[in-house]
């Protein structure tokens, strides 16, 4: 069934409510994130303490992480570079070739990786066709280039038909 490729493993409120300990629990060592209205305001240079904190958390736990995302090396590397966090750029995610350079980067495996991000059409498709678990995450801001904005459109039919089938349910962990 084609649908199963954009039904995420999870789906929660942002980040900050994914269950790192449940995560290791699972064997899950390494992150690939999402940038743009995931970790941020797309378009946002700006890292919040809330964020840093949460980084920190995620490598005091072991786990490794990295950024894969769309947007262009300027864009990445002002926001990565600071936080010391690695990346790709121009990924072209859903493409399979980003998410294998990531895993090699970070040394893991499929069953020991997880994608977070924060779109179906990209994130959660990319992942999906990979073999990684995936966590879909509600964008930050409703800003958005009209690349993501039309994806946005497609992206909501697509939730009605997973939700309806039981194959999309929201995790609030508060």
């Amino acid at each position: 069934m084609f649908l199963k490729y954009f039904a995420p493993d999870l789906y929660v409120q942002s980040i900050y409510h994914i269950d790192l300990a449940a995560l290791k629990k699972r064997g899950i060592t390494s992150v690939i994130t999402d940038l743009d209205n995931t970790l941020v305001e797309a378009d946002s240079p700006h890292y919040t303490p809330r964020l840093v904190k949460w980084l920190d958390d995620l490598q005091e736990m072991g786990f490794k992480v990295i950024i894969v995302s769309n947007n262009n090396l300027t864009r990445v590397s002002e926001f990565a570079d600071p936080l010391t966090v690695p990346y790709v750029h121009q990924a072209r995610k859903p493409a399979k070739r980003a998410f294998a350079i990531a895993m090699e980067r970070l040394q893991s495996t499929t069953d020991k990786t997880v994608v977070i991000g924060d779109q179906l059409l990209t994130d959660i498709f990319g992942g999906k066709r990979m073999g990684l678990y995936t966590i879909l995450v509600v964008p930050i801001s409703e800003k958005e280039q009209l690349g993501t904005k039309i994806n946005r459109a497609i992206e909501r039919r697509i939730m009605k038909w997973l939700k309806r089938r039981g194959m999309l349910s929201w995790e609030d962990h508060r």
